[in-house]
């Protein structure tokens, strides 16, 4: 699909939980790489013809019985290769160096204090002490032949270390992580330096060889797309729309558990803004209606799931014979499916087109399988999307459906709707929307008493849910200013009929999840 693919960085993964980080400091040099397991073969690994190879973390030690290795022919490929943390050691053990227990584990921060400015360290400050993470048990305790230390910590005489002709550097931190303020520029230095990549991998280029790919791939074949009004699907589907024009059909279902004037939205910029060939489908009755009585959490996915892929199939139907069915899988979703570690253990069920493909014997075209979320929304900004769309939280598959604790019902749906509006609005005029990860409303299952009027009333409590986060796999809470929050409360019970308590979830992911159900 173009040369934005012909310089890539290989890493390989020993299990880190910092290894997307180390890709996405790479894609943040504008250079493309790929993430597979350190058990990937030679022969896979030459066939990949990397410019540079990233060994990363893991939480092994060399010498146990079950440590993840790496074929030792990838070190004398005649490509640069840094280990990182345990992929130091990895080439120290290889390479006839000694890998020790340290004196003391190493947790947290440290001073980096270089020895040599060349290399990785050539864009950093001279003769300035580096804040670095360090996170690592064991230490080296003699470096292979012709290595030299580059850098030392008062616990890490050997903090990094390199043989400038074979161009082979480990470092005993970790600077993917935002706690080394240079390790971005370490790792541009290794993959624009020692690799000789040029900086080419933009989202520009991107979509422009995305859509010219797709211009010859697809040329002639008809494809569907279910728009969901969220970034990834409205990426997609914009992408294809400008490849194959009318051959794209792109399906939005109002399942009933949306937010307030969503349809009206996606259906008015997508048909009028873009001239997109879209079919709007009206389902909510058959949604609320199989919803009616369900108070189980999992249950309301299943059947949202469910009646999704009969609506759609429905719609399918009727639109004919098409080839390909769009998806707007994610690069991380591939990662998880081949990861070292195996993929993680289930905590709720995901809502998204599952069980399409096979039951409609489509093809499957996922244009967003290389992106990062991040680089997903610039797509978007560079095809014009408005930042509406560009921007939005991340929003459930099963809609308000799981934010609404107990039964799903009309008038339940009505008052979280005006509720979560009420909270979008705030977040976007207090200009903090984009700046957490998430803000929503959840119904509580419960009424409290209040007073009203010098009346007593019995009547229903909304929670706030605001959150920081990275990647969806931790969070905390956000701590947005009292009179938001008070501005919030005060709004909701005065402009909510049936709404007379607010209360704000304090919880973090982990033990909580982000959701309430």
């Amino acid at each position: 699909m173009g040369d934005i693919y012909q310089e890539k960085i290989l890493v390989l993964d020993f299990g880190s939980q910092t290894t997307q980080l180390i890709a996405r400091r790479v894609r943040e040099a504008r250079v493309y790489c790929e993430i597979h397991p350190c058990t990937m073969s030679l022969a896979e690994v030459r066939d990949f013809n990397p410019r540079g190879i990233i060994l990363s973390g893991g939480p092994a030690s060399v010498y146990a019985d079950d440590a993840p290795g790496v074929d030792p022919g990838v070190l004398d490929l005649g490509v640069p290769v840094l280990g990182i943390c345990y992929g130091m050691q990895v080439i120290t053990h290889l390479l006839g160096g000694r890998v020790a227990r340290g004196e003391k584990r190493e947790y947290g921060p440290a001073n980096l204090e270089i020895k040599h400015h060349r290399g990785l360290f050539r864009e950093l400050e001279p003769d300035q002490p580096q804040p670095v993470w360090m996170s690592h048990g064991d230490r080296i305790e003699k470096m292979p032949e012709g290595f030299e230390v580059l850098a030392l910590t008062d616990n890490s005489p050997v903090a990094a270390m390199g043989h400038g002709q074979r161009r082979v550097y480990g470092v005993q931190f970790h600077p993917e992580v935002a706690h080394t303020p240079g390790g971005a520029a370490m790792l541009a230095a290794f993959v624009l330096g020692d690799c000789g990549c040029s900086p080419s991998w933009t989202m520009r280029n991107f979509a422009e060889a995305t859509v010219s790919g797709f211009k010859e791939t697809l040329a002639g074949k008809k494809v569907l797309c279910a728009l969901s009004g969220g970034v990834d699907s409205s990426v997609v589907a914009l992408l294809l729309h400008k490849a194959i024009g009318p051959n794209l059909t792109s399906v939005f279902v109002d399942n009933g558990v949306l937010r307030a004037g969503e349809v009206s939205e996606v259906a008015g910029l997508f048909r009028e803004v873009f001239g997109m060939n879209l079919v709007v489908v009206d389902a909510a009755d058959q949604f609320l209606d199989r919803l009616a009585g369900v108070t189980d959490p999992e249950e309301k996915r299943r059947i949202i799931g469910h009646t999704f892929i009969e609506v759609f199939e429905a719609e399918a139907a009727k639109i004919g014979a098409v080839d390909y069915l769009a998806q707007g899988t994610l690069y991380p979703d591939v990662i998880e499916s081949v990861s070292f570690k195996g993929p993680s253990a289930t905590i709720k069920s995901h809502h998204n087109v599952g069980g399409l493909p096979e039951r409609m014997k489509l093809k499957l075209v996922e244009p967003l399988r290389e992106l990062f979320k991040d680089e997903c929304r610039e797509v978007g900004r560079e095809l014009g999307l408005p930042e509406s769309i560009v921007s939005r939280q991340p929003f459930p598959g099963p809609g308000l459906a799981i934010r609404i604790m107990g039964e799903v019902t009309r008038p339940r749906l009505a008052t979280l709707r005006a509720a979560d509006a009420i909270v979008q609005e705030e977040m976007r005029a207090a200009e903090l929307y984009t700046k957490v990860w998430q803000s929503f409303a959840v119904l509580a299952p419960v009424k409290t008493v209040g007073v009203m009027g010098d009346e007593r009333t019995y009547e229903d409590v909304i929670a706030l849910r605001i959150v920081d986060s990275v990647d969806a796999m931790t969070a905390d809470w956000s701590r947005v200013p009292y009179e938001l929050l008070a501005r919030m409360s005060s709004r909701i019970i005065n402009e909510v009929a049936g709404v007379n308590r607010v209360v704000l979830d304090i919880s973090s992911k982990p033990p909580a999840t982000i959701e309430w159900e």
